[in-house]
This record gives structure tokens, C-alpha cells and sequence, in this order.
């Protein structure tokens, strides 16, 4: 019996160490593509020997920091990025502590309405948030790049089923203490939140620094240009080089790859401890 759970662990960890190399293999191909000349990158697609790159060198990478002010376009997506997810944690996590520990008129149609929001593509409410933000004379501005992306349904959501976990005679036991409800929230139930502070942190940057539409529709200048519209000048003059491009799309997954890597425990835990009870 023994052996047998042995053998069946080892197939387990196997089957998923197999699994995990397949949906890691194209973010392996693109650093080991980054690191060859140009004539090498497709070379071998057949072979393992693709993975390995021969000649490596960082030429692409000082290529790509020679075309474009590399630096500036890391640093505007990283601005208004962080601007809303900071926005975000504030505005959202008070609405869903609302909607989680408050008893009020209209409570439950309120958060009928922001589950029933949480269906709609961005893509359906694109164009009349574009037309909003024309309006206010908002183009090519840090407003149009932050203000639509801050109340978000899925993020109260999130936050209102965490804190649902809370216990009320913590909250109750703050109150006796002399604590009001605004200071409650940020002394008491902010602190013991963490983990789905993390897990909003984590999807908010994944989304928003990969974001290229809108960007692409609100952005019309080099000043306010992220990172995701300066690869996409790589493309638009020929010959197109791909050793370049791939080196760009490599720094641009670095920050993503280092914050999963740090806020992974919290991830895991975030999205488990919100799961999906009401």
C-alpha cells in the first residue's frame, strides 16, 4: 500500500511539473528569443534546442533602450497604474465593508446591481466611456487613464465577501473600546485584510499593466505613452525585428513576474478566503 501511494505521488507531481512546463514554455521560448540574433529566433521550433539561445547576447535588449525611451514609458505605467490601484483598495474595500457589516435602505438592491454589472464586457462600455471622457476634455490626460478604472463590481464584490468573514463581536468589541466605524475600518478590519488587499493588488496590476486598448483609444501623445503603446511601435516600422520585440515584451513581464512571485501566498489565500459564499 505504502508503495503504491508512492508511485501514485510521483505520477502526480510528474503530471503537474509536465502541465506546468507546457503553460511556462512560450514565456521560456520569448526570454530565450530575446537573448539571440535575429536569424536564430525561429530556428528550431521543432526541437527543444529552441529553448536554449545560442550566441546569447543582450543586444536586443540595448536595441530596444537605443529606439525608444524605455525608462519613461516603464514609468507612466507604473504611475497611473499604482494610481488606481491604490484608488481602488481605498474606495472599494469601504464600499464592500458597507455592504458587508451595514444594515441600510436599499442594501440589497445595491448589491444586486453590482453583481448584475460584473456581466458586462469592458468592451460593451468602451466607446461611451471614451465619449465621457472627450466630453470632459479629458483626453491624453492622467484623468482618462485612471478616473474610469476606479470603482470597480468585481473588486466590492471581492472585499464584501471577505469581510463578511469577519466576526461581528470584533467589530462590536472596537466599538466598546470607543472606536466609530471609520476608525474601526482602518485600525481594526484593515489590518486582518490583508490577503484580499493582495489579491486585488495582483489582478488590478496584471490587468492594467497589460491594458493596451484603452491606452491605445485615450493616449495621443509620446508624454503619457505606457509601456504596452511603446512595444507597439516596434511593429509599426519595417523591416519589423523581432529579437527587439522580444526583448520589450521581457521587461515588460519582469514587474508582473516579481510581484506574483512576493504576493503569491496572499493570492492563493485571498481568492480561497472569498470564495464564493453569500
Amino acid at each position: 500500500m505504502t508503495k503504491r501511494k508512492t508511485l501514485g505521488n510521483v505520477a502526480f507531481y510528474l503530471g503537474n511539473t509536465l502541465i506546468a512546463l507546457i503553460f511556462v514554455s512560450p514565456l521560456i521560448w520569448m526570454i530565450a528569443s530575446s537573448l539571440k540574433p535575429e536569424a536564430q529566433i525561429f530556428k528550431g521550433l521543432n526541437s527543444l534546442s529552441t529553448f536554449i539561445p545560442k550566441g546569447a547576447s543582450l543586444n536586443n535588449y540595448a536595441e530596444v533602450f537605443q529606439r525608444i525611451n524605455m525608462w519613461k514609458f516603464i514609468g507612466n505605467s507604473l504611475f497611473y497604474v499604482l494610481v488606481i490601484i491604490l484608488l481602488d483598495l481605498l474606495v472599494n474595500s469601504i464600499c464592500g465593508y458597507a455592504l458587508a457589516k451595514f444594515e441600510f435602505k436599499g442594501k440589497n438592491l445595491l448589491l444586486t446591481l453590482v453583481i448584475s454589472l460584473m456581466v458586462f464586457p469592458a468592451e460593451a462600455i468602451m466607446l461611451p466611456m471614451y465619449r465621457e471622457m472627450a466630453d470632459l476634455g479629458w483626453i491624453n490626460s492622467w484623468a482618462s487613464l485612471i478616473v474610469p478604472f476606479v470603482a470597480k463590481c468585481f473588486s466590492i464584490y471581492m472585499f464584501r465577501q471577505f469581510f463578511l468573514d469577519i466576526p461581528n463581536e470584533l467589530l462590536e468589541a472596537a466599538s466598546i473600546d470607543g472606536c466609530g466605524p471609520v476608525k474601526t475600518f482602518f485600525q481594526v478590519v484593515m489590518p486582518i485584510s490583508g490577503t484580499v488587499y493582495a489579491t486585488i493588488f495582483i489582478l488590478d496590476f496584471v490587468a492594467h499593466w497589460n491594458d493596451f486598448m484603452w491606452p491605445l483609444l485615450v493616449v495621443t501623445g509620446e508624454e503619457k505613452r505606457t509601456i504596452q503603446l511603446a512595444i507597439q511601435t516596434f511593429f509599426g516600422s519595417k523591416p519589423i525585428n523581432y529579437g527587439p520585440i522580444m526583448a520589450s515584451l521581457t521587461i515588460s513581464a519582469i514587474p508582473m513576474l516579481l510581484m506574483f512571485i512576493f504576493l503569491q501566498k496572499y493570492y492563493v489565500e485571498g481568492i480561497a478566503s472569498t470564495g464564493i459564499k453569500g
